[in-house]
């Protein structure tokens, strides 16, 4: 799935000083607020336990996602490269990167592959996770 979003307000207010970004919720630095930690980062500084990593990646996932556009189990291998190779094409469509950059947008599109990945990892978790989970959801 494509981000668009616009960070651009938020990045110069940061370089002016009008906000402090404390961290950052993707795996990789944005360049542009490399002063910046990510989250994981944090983790790994802080030493937290695995358990507390899976649920962090439940929990940012849904925003990793975006909006996924998904098609029904058992689709044929060859349909499903044809889709995401179309998505992505799509995606370095000149007219949709003008009007992008016009809108002062990001476009930073996962593959489906690494959203297939994704899902997966967050799908399958310990009973541990799960129930943090659920009490993180008021459950």
């Amino acid at each position: 799935m494509a981000t668009f979003f616009g960070r651009e307000p938020y990045i110069s207010w940061h370089k002016k000083g009008f906000v402090r970004v404390l961290l950052q919720t993707n795996r990789k630095r944005d360049s542009r607020l490399a002063d910046v930690p990510t989250i994981y980062e944090l983790m790994d500084q802080h030493k937290t336990t695995e358990a507390g990593k899976r649920l962090t990646r439940v929990i940012l996932v849904a925003a990793t996602l975006g909006r996924p556009i998904a098609v029904t189990p058992g689709i044929p291998p060859d349909r499903l490269k044809l889709l995401r190779e179309a998505y992505l094409k799509t995606l370095k469509d000149p007219e949709l990167v003008a009007e992008t950059k016009r809108q002062r947008w990001d476009i930073d599109p996962l593959t489906g592959e690494e959203m297939e990945q994704l899902a997966k990892e967050v799908i399958a978790q310990p009973k541990e996770v799960i129930e943090r989970m659920k009490w993180v959801l008021g459950n």
